[in-house]
């Protein structure tokens, strides 16, 4: 008798928690996280390699941006180096100036710290600012889950459209084998007055490195 009370309490003890798992796993599930092409971005202030303190409203007269998530040490981000400068050099004096974020956490990737950050910049001649996220705040305000990880964004009376996540192009080995600008297209787009064709892709690279919770 004893044995079969003993069986029982387990057996509810493990039917609870399962539904308990269950109960959360669907709140996770309806929980949005970060932003969806058509949302409106929000602003971010983040101290730039430089020193200054930087955000989007401080580009007065900017059309958009081209927000990538980044960093130091990642090989795809390391690939993508050149041709995130080339976006700037192209579309900055076009009203899409680059803004070049690192969310990684520095004591899981000390290559990545605001030191090494700005070494990087001054060795490479970055074009664009490169901004430290330290708290990871505006990572996971975006949604952002890769280095690197690109957000488009256009400039409407109400506020920064997002109309375009994910990749930079379809080859991360080999600039001169892309046969799709992602970026390029969408901002071309929105420069003439239209919706970009294609508005999201597969961000490739590495995981951001989250701090411990």
């Amino acid at each position: 008798m004893m044995k079969k009370n003993i069986f029982l309490v387990f057996g509810l003890i493990t039917m609870a928690a399962v539904l308990f798992a269950s109960g959360n796993k669907e709140k996770i599930a309806n929980t949005k996280v970060g932003f969806n092409v058509g949302d409106m971005a929000s602003d971010f202030k983040l101290k730039n390699v430089d020193g200054r303190t930087i955000s989007m409203a401080d580009y007065k007269d900017a059309k958009g941006f081209i927000v990538i998530f980044t960093c130091n040490t990642c090989p795809f981000s390391k690939m993508y180096e050149e041709r995130i400068d080339l976006l700037n050099q192209k579309y900055e004096s076009k009203g899409f100036p680059v803004l070049a974020i690192n969310p990684n956490d520095a004591t899981k990737q000390p290559d990545d710290s605001f030191e090494e950050m700005a070494k990087r910049s001054k060795n490479k001649g970055y074009s664009f600012p490169y901004l430290y996220d330290e708290s990871q705040a505006v990572a996971t305000a975006y949604g952002a889950t890769r280095t690197p990880h690109v957000y488009v964004l256009n400039k409407k009376p109400k506020g920064l459209a997002v109309s375009y996540i994910g990749a930079i192009d379809n080859n991360h080995k080999d600039a001169d084998a892309v046969t799709q600008k992602y970026v390029e297209d969408a901002v071309d787009s929105l420069l003439d007055g239209k919706a970009p064709k294609v508005t999201s892709t597969k961000a490739v690279g590495c995981t951001i490195k989250w701090k411990d919770a």
